[in-house]
């Protein structure tokens, strides 16, 4: 059995091994990855030999830890890795160039209509009526998007919102409020077979399907990173946040909001950012918590998408699609059924 495992930011851990008698057997690992001494390898090697095709990460990653001599040196992998990449092995996980990847990037649409997409979309990867794809979302009216599980007065200043015409919509994932103005973000959903991210905690998914932004954001001079558990951030402050939501169909929705360009004062104005949420971020103040890509980087918002494209297209293959009919008309219902209504958005009032 062979599996792989990419660390976001580090190097690429390699394992093969066999199963003999429920145990596992023959085990090696490889990769591109930093290792002093070099007889570490092999007490690696012989930690994971023998151990139950049944143990889990964590179990796996103890025993490796347990292992290493005093002084070991692992540079751009760890335990936690190597036992990721075992995990993938067993499970039989897919890697990103097993998929004939698809691009849509279509005219603007209100938001509520995004968030029925989103579950459309993922709907139908997990049928097999769509292979995985890339969207990346255009808007032209301003709105907060709240997480699945947010209360609504909790979050957001309804009376503000209404006097800006700011529009309120909650999503289907978990995660906080998002402040998103026409042209100010830069929002892109994953619709994703859940073999990809077999193996992987639900917390490690978020960076390994977002470590192509990161490349992307890198190579346009940000000195990008991700900060566990669903942020993407850099020294001058956050950029964006991811959330996910697996359907139980066999595919994962995994969507992101970068900040482009943003009018700070107003979104203090209409989000309930509170004390405490603050804290735990190391700042006094919501507006000084984000720091736009315009001002990362000087770039027009195209030029941002552009690079984002051209950098996964590059890594995993990418052509150029469109939504069908009918999953604009399954969408459109969503939107009058659920979406659009008192119930859905005041589940958590």
């Amino acid at each position: 059995m062979h599996g792989e495992y990419k660390v976001p930011g580090g190097k690429l851990v390699v394992v093969d091994l066999d199963i003999e008698q429920g145990r596992i057997a023959n085990f090696r690992l490889a990769g591109d990855f930093f290792l002093e001494p070099d007889s570490a390898l092999d007490d690696i090697n012989a930690a994971v030999n023998g151990m139950p095709e049944s143990s889990d990460s964590a179990s796996i990653a103890t025993a490796i830890s347990r292992a290493l001599p005093d002084g070991a040196q692992l540079l751009g992998f760890s335990p936690e890795s190597v036992a990721i990449a075992i995990r993938r092995s067993l499970s039989k996980a897919s890697s990103w160039t097993d998929y004939d990847w698809k691009l849509i990037h279509g005219e603007a649409l209100p938001p509520r209509l995004h968030l029925a997409l989103d579950q459309v979309l993922t709907e139908e990867v997990g049928e097999g009526r769509r292979g995985p794809t890339l969207r990346i979302w255009e808007w032209n009216e301003p709105a907060v998007v709240i997480g699945s599980f947010q209360s609504l007065k909790n979050e957001v200043d309804l009376a503000n919102a209404e006097k800006y015409g700011i529009d309120v919509v909650r999503r289907i994932s978990g995660g906080g409020a998002m402040f998103m103005e026409a042209g100010g973000i830069i929002t892109w959903s994953l619709y994703v077979p859940g073999d990809l991210v077999q193996g992987l905690t639900f917390a490690d998914s978020y960076a390994f399907l977002d470590e192509w932004a990161v490349t992307a954001l890198k190579s346009l001079g940000i000195d990008a990173s991700y900060q566990p558990l669903n942020d993407i951030t850099s020294p001058s402050g956050k950029i964006g946040g991811a959330a996910q939501k697996r359907l139980g169909n066999g595919a994962v929705l995994h969507h992101v909001t970068m900040s482009y360009d943003m009018d700070r004062d107003r979104m203090v104005e209409v989000l309930r950012i509170g004390r405490e949420k603050m804290s735990d971020k190391g700042t006094k103040s919501a507006n000084k918590r984000v720091d736009p890509l315009k001002t990362q980087t000087g770039l027009s918002r195209d030029a941002i998408i552009e690079r984002m494209v051209d950098t996964f297209r590059g890594l995993y293959g990418l052509t150029p699609d469109e939504i069908t009919p009918d999953e604009m008309a399954k969408a459109e219902q969503l939107v009058t059924e659920k979406f659009a209504t008192d119930a859905w958005l005041k589940r958590v009032p």
